[in-house]
């Protein structure tokens, strides 16, 4: 059987004028911002004006990832349209692509089958500027700052200990490690330096923690870009550059709003990566959501021991945010693939193999019922390979845990199939939780690595670099002790090893760099083999994409 492209069903979609969505959502026209006839910006003027009571707040989160693919936003798009269906008031709220996977080997993050966001191809590509408008403010900070050093260099900045980088959206390894200033003394002073990707500055996770503008700008002045002779740090403020870095930024901070497939409001803000940064949607557009509908459905990114834990101890921690239900997407093909079976074998029943990879799922779940104490439902993204003796090896070690399992059936059907998922999800927001943190801020940088390891990676304990260990006794020392962590390692298992999956035990979690990202409001530690600015595999998905004569695009996905 022929199934149509995900870029085919968008592009055969009627979307509704953005005005009929804004309507839908509650939404009174002085607030929008067109952006063209499907495309509107959300004035946040509407938090402080609403006093609507803040509804039941979702998050959706997944297993591993593996190359076989889970399905996590595409069924974050069908639980909400599912509870619309259900003839509930439901928003989604997701992170805006960014060019470099879409132009990679990830491709967009719109959703798939029948079960996403339009217009598909606009949110994949430029959308409303916001990734442009950080990009431009992360480079306006590093060029005020090497202008600083070339006038004069007032503050006395030392030149080896410059931790800002420069940003653009794409995959480009040849940016990791440049010198630049070359060309003679009117040219600037020679330097080591480079480039993160775009969702990896934390300009980007600045914009998604920001409560309005006044906040913005407060966070933007705490960024540090460097150290002085004197080990001290210097930040944006000291360089003056916070004022224009928000003029830059000031619509930036406007969530976007879109709509799915089937009509339902869709909130599409910010984007930083999991695996680097915090993973999720901006505060301002989850925060609109939960004012305006009874459901407010977000997402993190990667598995749960990466996007759900920094979901839930840096953004729910810093904006008060209380989740009332967590949705883990998994895939028997996935699992399966955790039981080591490679990827053109998933199609085939392996009850064994499928054995061997549910502790991954089961241990994610472990987490959040356990250490986060939220409720939670188990979807199994439905694929066609799928057999009766797989889904029910699969629901009967959730229910062993107390966990009900929902067949997500969105890809192919939209709402329809979403609907079982719904109900399950309206059924455990009602009931009481006992939501939880993993650390305590207030307890020193290596407990709380400590903690996150032990308690959600389910490792040994946490070992520091020497350079680490520099590091954290001079961030205390300097301040910045009790603030979160946001741990930078690979997706790919619950170690620091990319190659062990599954539920990997007696291993260790080696820091190997911790660094502050003041702005945001948490410290970075770098694990495992981490890059701020990925590469193009060797078939990148750039060779598929096209336009017709008629400006139409295909091979986006």
């Amino acid at each position: 059987m022929a199934y149509l492209t995900d870029i085919e069903i968008a592009q055969a979609c009627e979307m509704k004028p953005i005005t009929e969505i804004a309507k839908v959502a509650g939404i009174d026209e002085e607030y929008i911002e067109q952006y063209g006839k499907y495309k509107a910006k959300v004035d946040y003027r509407i938090l402080k004006e609403n006093t609507n009571p803040d509804g039941k707040l979702i998050l959706v989160t997944a297993i591993t990832p593996t190359p076989a693919g889970e399905g996590k936003t595409t069924t974050t798009i069908g639980v909400a349209d599912g509870l619309r269906a259900l003839g509930k008031n439901a928003i989604v709220a997701l992170r805006e692509p960014s060019l470099g996977p879409v132009f990679g080997v990830k491709g967009g993050a719109a959703g798939g089958g029948h079960s996403q966001v339009v217009p598909m191809e606009d949110i994949n590509l430029h959308f409303t500027g916001d990734f442009h408008a950080i990009g431009a403010a992360n480079n306006l900070l590093a060029a005020m700052l090497d202008n600083h050093i070339q006038q004069g260099n007032s503050l006395n900045i030392d030149v080896r200990r410059i931790v800002w980088k420069r940003a653009v959206d794409m995959n480009d390894r040849q940016l990791r490690n440049i010198v630049d200033g070359l060309g003679g003394k009117a040219n600037g002073t020679p330097r080591e330096d480079g480039f993160d990707i775009t969702v990896a500055s934390e300009i980007m996770a600045v914009l998604c923690l920001a409560s309005d503008i006044p906040d913005l700008k407060s966070r933007l002045a705490k960024i540090v870009v460097a150290y002085s002779r004197d080990g001290k740090p210097v930040t944006a403020h000291d360089l003056k550059a916070e004022g224009a870095m928000t003029a830059l930024l000031k619509d930036a901070l406007k969530p976007n709003l879109v709509q799915t497939l089937e009509g339902t409001p869709a909130f599409i803000h910010g984007g930083p990566f999991a695996n680097i940064a915090h993973g999720c949607n901006s505060v301002t557009a989850t925060r609109t959501a939960l004012r305006l509908a009874d459901y407010a459905v977000t997402e993190a990114g990667f598995g749960a021991d990466l996007g759900a834990e920094k979901f839930i101890d840096i953004k729910c921690r810093l904006a008060g945010l209380r989740p009332s239900a967590v949705v883990v997407v998994a895939t028997v093909r996935a699992l399966k693939m955790h039981g080591g079976v490679p990827k053109d074998q998933l199609g085939q029943e392996n009850l064994e193999a499928l054995e061997k990879g549910l502790p991954n799922l089961l241990q994610h779940i472990s987490n959040i019922k356990n250490v986060f104490k939220l409720p939670c439902v188990v979807a199994i993204n439905a694929f066609v390979s799928d057999t009766p003796a797989e889904l029910k090896l699969i629901e009967d070690k959730c229910h062993e845990m107390g966990i009900n399992v929902a067949l997500s059936e969105v890809w192919e059907k939209g709402a329809e199939g979403g609907k079982a998922l719904a109900a399950e999800v309206i059924r455990l927001c009602e009931q009481p939780n006992e939501f939880s943190f993993t650390y305590d801020l207030e307890d020193t940088i290596e407990n709380k690595l400590n903690a996150i390891a032990t308690k959600i990676y389910h490792a040994d304990g946490v070992e520091l670099s020497a350079a680490a260990k520099r590091q954290a006794k001079e961030l205390t020392e300097l301040g910045y002790g009790n603030l979160p962590i946001c741990v930078a390692k690979t997706q790919y298992s619950f170690s620091d090893n990319a190659k062990l999956l599954g539920a990997p035990r007696n291993f260790v979690i080696t820091v190997k760099n911790l660094k502050v990202s003041a702005g945001a409001g948490f410290l970075v530690a770098l694990t495992g083999d981490i890059m701020t600015m990925p590469g193009l595999p060797k078939v990148p998905s750039a060779e598929k994409i096209d336009v017709d004569e008629n400006g139409r695009i295909s091979g986006l996905f």
